[in-house]
């Protein structure tokens, strides 16, 4: 769950807390060799998007070679509300 926390925390330091509801999707890396359970790591990353302030956001994680684990994409809905 830590790791998974963390890379909310990075997604919040990318856009900023307040545009945090509007990010569609996130992108990771994770490497064969990057000392992670992938299904666990999944599993807590939905959980986590499911709720305020993501919203739903879409996790799609491309499976690597090595020991990479990175946030590498963020999709975020450019449409702001009008006030």
């Amino acid at each position: 769950m830590s790791v998974a926390l963390e890379i909310c925390n990075l997604a919040e330091e990318q856009v900023g807390r307040d545009a945090l509801p509007r990010i569609r999707a996130l992108g990771l890396e994770v490497g064969d060799r990057a000392g992670v359970v992938v299904a666990n790591l999944e599993f807590c990353l939905e959980t986590l998007l499911e709720r305020a302030p993501y919203a739903g956001a879409e996790l799609v994680i491309e499976r690597r070679e090595g020991e990479v684990l990175r946030l590498s994409w963020l999709d975020v809905d450019e449409e702001e509300d009008a006030a």
